[in-house]
């Protein structure tokens, strides 16, 4: 039988951070250490980087299953692969959420023989991170309602507060409460909510921040509210800002962890991509890329969400020009996306598979509307057959795509060697990376452009909600931001259960919220929820710990 993610993450033998470190040139007295693994990267020796940026490459994917197609895990493969060519090469990552360790998706760590460890730990509490994070979310949350509570000196309606608590674990009774309850002393009766860690602004904006004064001013920058006079309070106005990035003047700084071959990976920030930008911070990119000649990165879910958001986005805000793209496809998303129900996707369909393609041609025409190279990467899968694999190669082929077989989950660097010569050979081109649209458009005017270009909609309804919201942002000149699409993962379409590459399409955006610390309006479509809910059985139903320390059930 062959090993778990798990157990293989368990009989590495992992080095000392200071000899993975001395890999990356990072000297000894730059590191934090967290144990005997894994260490942050002191402030000084950031400051001190000054070196010319290496290559950039973005992996991202076509619509997932609900298992996810292996991102991370090509991700991991192929930098271990560029070491194996003598590249130097880092990878950056997000941290993974406890939501979905402990409900479906599982952790981001990677999986087989392209991983990064200590798997339990930078699946479960790592180096804080998450919890920092929701710490300085829930002050300001405390402050704001403290405020109100102690005489309320700013007018800030408790009706019209936008702030939202926040906790890392999917908890759907906590999309909606009532708080306040109680005697007068328990504070102002009014209706909150919380969002899942990850899907916070905090989040967002440690995960575009350039050091941790600029993270202060994000932090000052969040609207909070609205006053009985209808104009807008912010986190400054509490001045709570200070205090905020004071909880995080750890968390900010980048974890550096190996991966199973002892290849150095930094892991910061963990955005969700279906309802925040997806992308990990923009701190761990600028380090890797002076520390490196290649730096591997990832995207979350497939390229209309991650991919879109990290080129529109966080290349944006943070001047970043990518080299090089990667789309990681599995046969079995691809049998899903031409009808195959999830539980048939082991067999073997070829008519299915060819039906599915479609969607996997929309994602390559996303990497080419950006100006971008690309390669298709087909993650192998135990259960994929000679025929399907020959049917897919086929057709890259016919159709002048370029692509390679990975193999990364049984081989580690090995099974993406080839993947790795190819994506050598595209970054050595020039290309003509652009942004989709001006952020100066109007808001509709940018969404319309993402739903079109890059989901394939015919058009884009507002809903009445929607239309008032995106005035008052005019209104005080906040359309000029960004827009961060908050949509179903499963789908081009907002509807999770339109599979393929749906065709004749409308997206709907039902509110708008802004992301002002981060820096963008976040647009919420159909059905997307910012606090998740567990599934009927829950992984966390499968995970122990025995009295040796042995954790079983991890993925």
């Amino acid at each position: 039988m062959a090993l778990t993610d798990l157990e293989i993450a368990q009989a590495c033998v992992l080095d000392p951070i200071d000899k993975v470190a001395a890999k990356a040139g990072i000297p000894a007295d730059a590191l934090e250490p967290y144990g005997r693994t894994k260490a942050k990267l002191s402030q000084e020796y950031l400051d001190s980087l000054d070196a010319p940026d290496g290559k950039l490459i973005l992996v991202t994917a076509i619509n997932p299953t609900k298992a996810g197609e292996g991102k991370s895990t090509t991700t991991v493969g192929l930098g271990d692969a560029l070491n194996l060519l003598g590249k130097n090469t880092m990878m950056a990552l997000r941290e993974p959420s406890l939501g979905p360790v402990f409900g479906l998706k599982g952790g981001a760590a990677g999986g087989g023989y392209a991983q990064v460890v200590p798997m339990e730990d930078i699946n479960l509490h790592f180096t804080g991170d998450m919890h920092a994070i929701t710490t300085a979310n829930n002050l300001l949350s405390a402050v704001i309602d403290n405020h109100i509570h102690q005489g309320n000196e700013l007018g800030i309606d408790p009706d019209r507060i936008t702030f939202r608590r926040c906790l890392d674990m999917n908890d759907r009774e906590l999309r909606q409460v009532n708080i306040g309850l109680g005697p007068k002393a328990n504070g102002i009766k009014r209706e909150d909510g919380f969002n899942i860690t990850v899907a916070s602004e905090v989040m967002a904006a440690l995960c575009l921040a350039s050091d941790l004064q600029d993270l202060k001013k994000r932090f000052g920058d969040m609207l909070v509210g609205y006053s009985f006079d209808g104009e807008p309070v912010y986190a400054r106005d509490l001045k709570v800002e200070g205090a905020m990035a004071m909880v995080m003047k750890d968390a900010i700084k980048p974890n550096l962890v190996q991966t199973l071959e002892h290849n150095p990976v930094l892991i910061h920030g963990g955005p969700f991509a279906n309802i925040a930008h997806g992308c990990n911070s923009v701190i761990a990119t600028r380090t890797a890329l002076k520390l490196a000649d290649y730096v591997v990165t990832e995207a979350g879910f497939g390229a209309d969400l991650g991919a879109e958001k990290f080129l529109d986005i966080k290349c944006r805000l943070a001047g970043l020009h990518p080299s090089a793209v990667v789309i990681v496809a599995t046969i079995r998303a691809l049998k899903q996306h031409g009808g195959v129900a999830f539980e048939d996707l082991k067999e073997e369909n070829i008519p299915a598979l060819k039906a599915g393609i479609a969607n996997l041609e929309k994602h390559i025409e996303t990497a080419q509307a950006f100006g971008l190279p690309y390669v298709i990467a087909i993650n192998e899968f135990a259960t994929d057959t000679a025929a399907e694999i020959g049917a897919l190669e086929t057709w890259c082929r016919e159709n002048g795509h370029p692509m390679s077989l990975s193999q990364v989950w049984a081989k580690g660097g090995e099974g993406a060697l080839d993947l790795a010569e190819k994506v050598i050979a595209l970054t050595e081109q020039p290309n003509d990376f652009e942004v989709l649209y001006d952020e100066k458009l109007p808001i509709e005017e940018k969404i319309r452009i993402i739903a079109r270009r890059v989901y394939g909609a015919d058009d884009v309804v507002f809903t009445d909600e929607a239309k008032e919201q995106i005035a008052e942002f005019e209104k005080h000149g906040w359309d000029r931001l960004p827009v961060c699409m908050a949509k179903t993962q499963m789908s081009l379409s907002d509807d999770p259960t339109k599979m393929g590459r749906p065709e004749h399409f409308t997206i709907t955006v039902r509110e708008l919220r802004p992301s002002l610390g981060a820096g963008f309006i976040v647009a919420l479509t159909g059905k997307v929820l910012t606090m998740p809910g567990l599934p009927k059985h829950p992984s966390a139903l499968d995970m122990d710990i025995d009295g040796e320390g042995k954790i079983t059930g991890l993925f």
